[in-house]
């Protein structure tokens, strides 16, 4: 895997451009107390972006293979960091949405821990320096009434 992050010169305070294998592009700005323009999102918050679609990938997957009606799957994150260099998260909590129709909770809870255990490589990297907790509810899909 390869990634290429470039500044994107004085004229842009504190934006970078990274370019990742896949051909994509992302960009990343500072905050302004730190010469940044607020164009983008900071480097750490991409991190956890990151880490929430790795799990959030792992849980529908795991669910759908388990031929689960799942339709849909929001992972709420919230991380704490350290106060002093390096701002490590210390904590992080995955809150999971988890929506479809007669979902087993203990197939919902099985994929958020196979997810956290086993699969979810960012989530298993953070955990080397944050706390990481879980939690999760389960939507209840309801099919649209016909109308008359």
């Amino acid at each position: 895997m390869d990634c290429t992050v470039r500044w994107t010169g004085s004229d842009a305070g504190m934006s970078f451009i990274a370019e990742t294998g896949s051909g994509h592009a992302v960009m990343m700005d500072g905050a302004p107390d730190a010469g940044g323009r607020n164009l983008a999102p900071r480097p750490m918050e991409l991190l956890l972006a990151g880490a929430g679609g790795c799990t959030a990938f792992d849980v529908v997957m795991i669910l759908k293979k388990g031929r689960q009606a799942i339709s849909g799957c929001d992972v709420t994150l919230n991380a704490e960091r350290a106060e002093t260099d390096p701002k490590v998260f210390t904590r992080i909590n995955f809150h999971y949405r988890v929506k479809g129709r007669n979902l087993k909770p203990e197939a919902v809870e099985r994929a958020i821990g196979l997810s956290k255990e086993k699969y979810c490589s960012a989530s298993i990297m953070l955990a080397q320096s944050a706390i990481i907790t879980t939690s999760h509810e389960i939507i209840e899909e309801t099919t649209a009434a016909t109308p008359r």
